[in-house]
């Protein structure tokens, strides 16, 4: 168990390292989260900074899930024995959820992250890999249809155990489990751009859209 949970911890830590505030302070100290819509993430970083700043805040967020769950679960960590009774299996999606976690509450920022969708592709680059396309496929349908990065990054989320139980199960019901529950958080941190799309008052990205609205 000691292995689980320093691994976890380590995982959580690189997660907490945010994108958008490194960018940042690249850029001289600029806080997104002061800026827009005051998420630290893509879209946020895209609509206030402009292509490279935001290109630059996914590729760290997208890596860190990356590295989280594929590096860290078979880190050979000094005093720390591997554990027998810890299943690889487990320990990776362990790890996997803690990159997510951080980014979602970063210790290094104030415990006020993104809300994880590039730190979750990361990590299913490593736990799925098969699904990475079909579930980018949602992603941007939905976004050409409808102009909501969030409606499409939760129709996306909730794809992804779709295509894992059609395609993997029974043999990958730890990643069902992991994606099955990434997909009630993603739509939970959502939860406000569902309202201001039940008011009316989310910004579209219109020129995503196949379809565009006449003014």
């Amino acid at each position: 168990m000691l292995e689980l949970g320093t691994k976890f911890l380590l995982s959580y830590f690189l997660g907490s390292l945010m994108g958008s505030m490194i960018m940042g302070r690249i850029r001289g100290g600029v806080d997104i989260r002061e800026l827009g819509s005051g998420n630290p993430g893509g879209t946020n970083a895209l609509r206030t900074q402009g292509f490279v700043f935001a290109l630059g805040v996914v590729v760290i967020d997208l890596g860190k899930g990356i590295v989280g769950a594929g590096w860290v679960p078979g880190l050979e960590l000094p005093f720390i024995e591997s554990s027998a009774d810890v299943s690889r299996v487990w320990l990776t999606i362990s790890c996997a959820a803690a990159a997510v976690i951080g980014h979602v509450w970063p210790m290094w920022h104030g415990f006020r992250g993104g809300k994880g969708a590039a730190t979750l592709v990361g990590t299913l680059v490593i736990l799925a890999p098969t699904i990475i396309l079909p579930v980018l496929g949602t992603w941007i349908v939905v976004l050409s249809l409808s102009g909501f990065v969030g409606l499409a990054t939760m129709c996306a989320g909730v794809a992804a155990p779709i295509i894992v139980a059609l395609t993997m199960l029974p043999d990958q019901q730890p990643v069902f489990i992991y994606c099955a529950c990434m997909a009630m958080y993603l739509i939970f941190s959502h939860r406000s751009n569902i309202s201001r799309m039940r008011d009316g008052t989310e910004n579209r990205l219109s020129r995503a859209m196949i379809f565009k609205r006449q003014p």
